[in-house]
């Protein structure tokens, strides 16, 4: 018997349960903070019958099969393309930004040597980073590039994470690149899908299991602690054999070197006796004051036809304030937080048995079937350290 504890239930946690109960073998406690599983992927029907994700959009988007065929052992899946629309200006521009965005934004009449220098400029390319046209050598490329920054990047950067954008990880501000070609999809991956019954329904599959048990609304910081000296960790002041955590990991010592910064969103939810309100499901607003983005979440479920009217999420980032906000979503990564992260993994590090994994515990920005892959890796890691 091992006492094995796997702390939140969004994809990390879950996955991990999941294959610790059923290819290892062995019991595992699976504690969740929140009232209900899933994490950020949960979603509900609304009193309209519209099928909200309650901590915004999700769509599983992967080049790796694996992925999608992993998942379908919980749900049935739909295919379903991303796509969105940037407000700019007072018009709706693609996005990703591509070649139809040149030709809106500087006009079909001014966009035929620009188009033709970033064709041989990007040649092979499917999609560069905006940073990488703001350097850029030439400068009509750079000078499109800035358009692209200022207009869009700056302002959605000050509302999203209230720094200014220089101050951020390259790998936050790469994450939105711009397509070379005409390619609308949000994202150029080869699978993209939804589960036809929505994400809560999976993850309740997922953790459906005679090795798990569950408990929710339940702080697993309140169960733990831990032996400094002899690098022991209990819960419930039985001896731990292994933990999973997938929070925040600065709660996890209970911010012993100070707070690491997370964001959050205020998401509120508003009615329309309408078919439809906007022409795309995603759309984000840079320039707009206080939120960032609209979602108008019928039209990503499998059946609409017979529901009346429509339902719009929109989002406001706000700091993540610890027993305040819904929940962290996105850690803040600078030169500053990195560096105090690392004294965080140093200590949870050094007593072998503690198992990071996903955003908040690894403090890093993962996309979905990033994380999901990479949940994967830490079950071959942990079945070593479980084999020794």
């Amino acid at each position: 018997m091992k006492n094995i504890v796997v702390v939140g239930t969004g994809f990390s946690g879950s996955i991990l349960a999941r294959k610790i109960a059923e290819e290892m073998n062995f019991k595992v406690k699976v504690v969740e903070k929140r009232p209900q599983i899933a994490g950020n992927m949960y979603d509900e029907y609304d009193e309209h019958g519209i099928l909200i994700q309650k901590y915004g959009p999700h769509v599983l988007v992967t080049n790796e099969w694996k992925v999608i065929e992993y998942l379908s052992q919980y749900a049935k899946l739909m295919k379903h393309t991303v796509k969105e629309l940037s407000y700019m200006d007072g018009q709706y521009v693609r996005l990703p930004f591509n070649f139809e965005s040149v030709q809106q934004l500087v006009g079909a009449q001014n966009s035929q040597q620009l188009l033709a220098k970033m064709r041989k400029a990007f040649a092979g390319r499917d999609r560069v980073p905006v940073l990488e046209l703001v350097r850029h050598e030439d400068k009509g490329i750079s000078d499109y590039g800035k358009l692209l920054f200022e207009k869009s990047f700056r302002t959605y950067c000050a509302k999203q994470w209230d720094l200014p954008p220089e101050t951020l990880d390259p790998s936050i501000m790469n994450r939105s690149a711009m397509a070379m070609g005409y390619d609308e999809r949000y994202m150029n991956k080869d699978f993209q899908y939804l589960p036809e019954d929505g994400f809560t329904p999976m993850f309740e599959n997922m953790l459906n299991h005679p090795n798990i048990t569950l408990t929710l609304n339940d702080d697993a910081t309140k169960h733990i602690t831990f032996d400094e000296t002899k690098k022991e960790i209990f819960f419930d002041e039985e001896k731990v054999d292994l933990l999973v955590w997938t929070g925040a990991i600065d709660e996890l010592f209970n911010l012993k070197y100070g707070e690491l910064p997370y964001r959050s969103l205020d998401i509120t939810y508003e009615w329309f006796d309408k078919d439809k309100m906007y022409p795309e499901k995603i759309i984000s607003y840079p320039q707009a004051k206080g939120y960032t983005r609209k979602t108008e979440y019928k039209f990503m479920m499998k059946d609409y036809s017979q529901i009346k009217g429509t339902t719009i999420a929109t989002e406001y980032p706000s700091a993540y304030v610890k027993g305040k906000s819904i929940a962290p979503f996105y850690p803040v990564i600078t030169d500053e937080t990195k560096s105090n992260y690392q004294k965080y993994l140093k200590l949870a590090q050094s007593y072998g048995n503690i198992f990071l994994c996903g955003r908040l515990a690894e403090f890093r920005y993962y996309n979905m079937d990033d994380c999901i892959l990479h949940a994967f890796d830490v079950f071959e890691e942990i079945k070593k350290y479980m084999d020794k």
